[in-house]
């Protein structure tokens, strides 16, 4: 199997741009959920299986533009325990909240691994560079589109690379979003900050969570944070 077993599913990725990694880990076991959750640009349909053994009496739709990507995400859905509460369907988030024909907020919680290199040199892997750069969802897009998307009480949760926090943070101010939790991530408790969870809503929180860990120890080990985030998924 090319792919990742993981303690109540496994992820086939072998037809997909974008790979199991740690930031979809970390982002489908850091996010806010719900009832009704909506993952933007799924790949394997990892961030979705794993929003839906966090949440159980969630109802969670999983949408990709890479027909491949969710002829694979179906399959380890099929294979889940999930099957009965996860939609994986092709689909184009820049048209989604038309498609979707209503004029009220559909998600309690949408979540995005998004594709995060804006301007920057591509392979010449087309299905890669789609998972990976923006010309196919941009920053501005996914907030546009979320705000619309979103329940009044619901929560857009994303993972970026540091270098883009001051793009993603004014793009979401410019839809109306407001920052609630920002967990600032290093690799080593030593090295600088390399990714960023953040926590978006439509109304102002009364305080903003913000905490920076680390993922492994001066000793090379999963730290207690990475490890307790974790404990659901990794078998070991």
């Amino acid at each position: 199997m090319s792919g990742f077993s993981f303690k109540q599913f496994e992820v086939c990725h072998d037809r997909c741009g974008m790979k199991v990694g740690t930031d979809g880990c970390l982002l489908g076991a850091w996010a806010s959920g719900g009832s009704r959750i909506l993952d933007v640009g799924t790949g394997s349909g990892l961030i979705a299986l794993m929003m839906a053994q966090r949440f159980p009496g969630s109802r969670v739709t999983a949408i990709d533009i890479d027909a491949d990507a969710v002829s694979q995400a179906k399959e380890n859905v099929i294979n889940s325990p999930f099957a009965d509460r996860v939609d994986v369907i092709e689909a184009d988030f820049n048209n989604f909240f038309i498609e979707a024909n209503t004029e009220k907020p559909l998600y309690d919680a949408i979540v995005s691994n998004p594709p995060f290199f804006e301007n920057a040199l591509k392979t010449p892997d087309a299905q890669r560079n789609i998972a990976r750069h923006s010309d196919s969802l941009t920053y501005a897009s996914l907030m546009r589109n979320a705000y619309r998307l979103l329940s009044a009480e619901g929560t857009l949760t994303v993972v970026v690379p540091a270098d883009y926090e001051s793009v993603v943070m004014s793009e979401a101010a410019i839809a109306g979003f407001f920052l609630s939790q920002r967990t600032a991530i290093r690799t080593k408790e030593n090295k600088p900050i390399k990714r960023l969870l953040l926590a978006f809503t439509k109304s102002s929180p009364y305080e903003i969570e913000n905490i920076e860990c680390a993922l492994l120890s001066s000793d090379g080990m999963r730290s207690v944070w990475y490890q307790s985030l974790m404990s659901d998924f990794y078998l070991r």
